[in-house]
């Protein structure tokens, strides 16, 4: 079993955590031998064709005049095409039903096995991105998700959290593997933490704008903060002008223009150097079902932990199966603002217990969460999907 489809309807490379995942897989996968192929949307950047971390990559053209569910339909569709006439494939490995339920429902005619990654399913996260999306449009969504689930040959997921609730939409859980995110300790290690006096302290949140990140609670805890404590909050990250024009209203209601920074999504390898030069970090993920049910691994999380930097983040399931509470980091109520500005204030007031938290969170992220763990376990489904094409066959 040593060819792969690989299809995600994801940028990669780019600045967001879904594209450093599956740089990370596809390095993996070549490393243990197999031939990759990975197909990908083309943000009219980066070449139709080109190879990337030893694998062939094939990125398929979009209008950008179109909305989100006519482009991911018109992705699926290239993979179906692409898969009706190359019949080579030992393994299919997917990331969303957009081109997934046209995978699993060919598989035995075209002789591949299917491995189906849910790092988060479209029936619980688009109405985050699109409020305006229709409860019919969903239910359907779900319906197709389901299907596909109940129909792949191996499934992954980041978390316990997401394993469970794929186990109570009826997917036996012995067949859901959880390989968790990782870092890479070449790009991460941990650095001295600045020096707070004669300037202001610098409290960094990095990753998207989603509505699901609890953004709105970090910057309501800032005044609380700053009548104790001069800080500085630096978002950086991609997001809609939707999510941007919400975030920048609720700064100036507050009177927060000084003290508030949103700036552009970096490059994933500029991320170290930026870390570096914070304070502290939050993580702020909102009490959601998307974080509570359907889970996550953020990989945002693992990054500021293997860094070196105090750790700030909601206390729920996904964050606990990262971080032991007042040992990796301080977490608080998720969703309230008064006891985030409490937990950051303990760490601003005491130097000695962020220097031991953040060395604590730093070696268990370089020991215990590295893509090369990740890497290994992957190719250990691989291996259990069995012959691949060689049994469907059969």
């Amino acid at each position: 079993m040593k060819r792969v489809l690989y299809t995600a309807f994801d940028i990669v490379p780019s600045p967001k955590g879904a594209s450093t995942h599956i740089l990370h897989n596809l390095r993996g996968l070549v490393a243990a031998n197999y031939t990759v192929h990975l197909f990908t949307p083309n943000d009219g950047v980066h070449p139709a064709e080109e190879m990337l971390e030893g694998a062939q990559v094939t990125r398929i053209a979009q209008d950008l005049s179109q909305n989100f569910l006519s482009r991911a339909i018109h992705f699926g569709q290239a993979v179906a095409a692409h898969l009706a006439l190359n019949e080579k494939y030992d393994v299919v490995h997917f990331r969303n039903i957009w081109d997934g339920l046209h995978i699993v429902q060919n598989k035995k005619k075209y002789g591949y096995k299917t491995l189906f990654e849910v790092n988060g399913l479209a029936s619980v996260e688009l109405k985050y991105h699109y409020p305006e999306t229709e409860h019919e449009l969903i239910a359907k969504i779900k319906e197709q998700e389901l299907a596909t689930l109940h129909s792949a040959d191996g499934i992954i997921c980041p978390s316990r959290v997401t394993r469970d609730y794929l186990a109570s939409l009826g997917v036996r859980r012995e067949r859901v593997t959880v390989i968790p995110n990782g870092v890479s300790p070449s790009d991460f290690s941990p650095s001295p933490l600045p020096a707070r006096t004669g300037r202001v302290p610098v409290l960094l949140y990095l990753g998207t704008l989603a509505d699901w990140q609890g953004l709105d609670v970090v910057i309501k805890a800032m005044p609380k903060i700053l009548a104790q404590q001069p800080i500085h909050l630096q978002i950086v990250g991609r997001g809609r002008s939707r999510q941007r024009k919400i975030l920048a209203k609720q700064i100036r209601k507050l009177g927060l223009e000084e003290h508030v920074s949103i700036e552009p999504a970096v490059a994933h390898h500029e991320v170290p150097a930026l870390i570096a030069s914070s304070d502290l970090c939050v993580a702020p993920l909102g009490l959601n079902d998307r974080n509570v049910t359907q889970g996550a691994c953020p990989i945002k999380v693992l990054e500021y932990m293997a860094a070196g930097r105090p750790l700030l983040a909601s206390n729920m399931p996904i964050v606990r199966e990262l971080v032991r509470e007042d040992v990796d980091g301080l977490l608080f109520s998720p969703s309230d603002p008064d006891d985030l500005a409490r937990q950051t204030l303990a760490l601003l007031n005491d130097f000695e217990l962020s220097q031991k938290l953040a060395e604590s969170a730093s070696a268990r992220a370089l020991t215990k969460f590295t893509w090369h763990e990740a890497q290994k376990k992957l190719v250990r489904v691989y291996e259990g999907l069995g012959e691949g094409r060689e049994k469907n066959r059969e």
